[in-house]
């Protein structure tokens, strides 16, 4: 989840809503790479969820990183609940889960050193307070009354509300986790075009990167659990969003999309005001019941898009969001996976091509059969293995023509991040097949073994 934005002045005219995406827009030589990753956190005596306060608890981690790793801490109402240092962000979900959000760094294997210095760190604290921390994409047994209440504000309304929205909101904020790469466009042609590909093959990722097929101490049924849940949790805030692929689309139509979606809440001298369900039009008029007289800023409305969750969305960059939390090598797969696709132009090309016939029914049905068979989903028209295989491959060249050397020259490009996602497509099998393989063989049906044997 995102931190409270800042600096952006009064909104007097409707067109700021789309030039503050639109200043979003970078030469090419400007793009970086931002990675963000969730993990849970957990006692290694009793494998329950780690509290957020005490001697084993998110709190002790977060003074074990600001005291032990030079992190400079962030508070809301006198509590820490976050941290930061060069460009990077260490934040809480809902349920303690721990995340990353990385730096905007130039090249995949700066990012994926960021990843295992940060996974090295928490290890390091974890290791001195009996915690535990586990990269999968759904808590696999606990309930929602196991999971610990953080002193932030911003959940406690989403809390509040999602049971008025749909079945699945708490599940996703308290136990669930993901990691996703945030790209750049260099113009408006250029978003449109990224985020088409990013939405018609988000379910391509979330297939590769599958991996929480348990849920409250049961097989599923569904090798992507989480994103079973996301399908069930605000219609007016998540999905495919056939609109995009709409002649015409571009910043102004997203901003008209994201003023339709109800609001959560305005941010006030460190305070979350409750706005939930109300209308960000309204705000732009001054009718904004919360705040009755008063008009948004520009970083209110950067708050706004914040609470916006398709599986790929804009704001000032472009987010991909439909891969479950994972092992390491996932956790820099994804970022080359994406990065393969959009930052070279013949891959972005080749990508275009695959997708661009595909009606909206299409993308809709290959999204909900990737969360439940991986790669073994299919569709009329589409075999996800094969489309999986042809999207890596291009992934693969797009990485090659980056040239993105590393390890001082010694490694020629990028392209090795991808090899737990060739070998999936070899085998056709993800982290959930491993894991239910375990399950139903030699754990005999404990899934107390995840945790020895999944963990960082």
């Amino acid at each position: 989840m995102s931190i409270p934005q800042s600096g952006g002045g009064p909104i007097e005219r409707h067109e700021q809503l789309a030039e503050y995406l639109e200043r979003g827009c970078k030469p090419r030589d400007a793009w970086r790479i931002g990675t963000e990753h969730e993990k849970f956190g957990y006692c290694k005596d009793t494998l329950r969820p780690i509290p957020y306060e005490g001697e084993r608890s998110v709190l002790a981690v977060l003074e074990g990183l600001r005291d032990g790793h030079g992190w400079a801490p962030l508070e809301e109402g006198g509590k820490l609940i976050g941290l930061e240092k060069d460009g990077a962000n260490v934040s809480l979900e809902p349920g303690g889960q721990l995340e990353l959000s990385g730096a905007p760094l130039e090249t995949i294997h700066e990012t994926c050193d960021e990843v295992n210095a940060h996974l090295r760190d928490v290890k390091d604290i974890a290791d001195k307070v009996g915690v535990g921390f586990i990269g999968l994409g759904a808590a696999p047994i606990w309930r929602h009354e196991d999971m610990p209440v953080l002193p932030k504000g911003r959940y406690k309304l989403m809390t509040d509300y999602m049971d008025r929205v749909g079945t699945m909101g708490k599940s996703m904020m308290y136990r669930t986790c993901t990691v996703q790469v945030n790209l750049d466009f260099g113009s408006e042609a250029d978003m449109v075009k990224k985020l088409r590909v990013a939405l018609a093959l988000q379910p391509v990722a979330t297939a590769l990167f599958a991996n929480s097929p348990f849920f409250e101490g049961q097989p599923t049924g569904f090798k992507s659990w989480r994103a079973r849940v996301w399908r069930d949790l605000d219609a007016d805030r998540t999905g495919m969003l056939p609109f995009v692929f709409e002649d015409g689309f571009g910043f102004e139509a997203w901003a008209d999309y994201a003023l339709d979606v109800p609001m959560y809440f305005v941010y006030r001298d460190g305070v979350y005001i409750n706005a939930l369900g109300q209308s960000f039009r309204d705000f732009l008029k001054g009718e904004l019941p919360a705040l009755p007289g008063e008009k948004p800023t520009l970083s209110d409305w950067a708050d706004h898009l914040t609470t916006i969750f398709p599986e790929a969305r804009i704001k000032q960059f472009l987010e991909m969001r439909g891969a479950d939390g994972g092992p390491w090598r996932r956790l820099c797969a994804l970022p080359a996976f994406w990065v393969g696709l959009m930052y070279d132009q013949t891959a972005l090309d080749a990508a275009w091509d695959l997708v661009k016939d595909w009606d909206a029914e299409t993308r809709e049905a290959l999204r909900i059969a990737a969360g439940k068979d991986a790669l073994q989903a299919k569709v009329p028209g589409v075999d996800m293995h094969e489309l999986a295989r042809e999207v890596v491959a291009i992934s693969q060249a797009g990485l090659k023509a980056r040239a993105c050397a590393g390890a001082n020259g010694m490694i020629p490009d990028e392209t090795h991040f991808l090899n737990a996602l060739q070998e999936s497509v070899e085998t056709g099998t993800v982290p959930a097949d491993d894991l239910l393989e375990h399950y139903h063989g030699d754990w005999n049906g404990d899934l107390s073994r995840i945790y020895a044997e999944y963990s960082y």
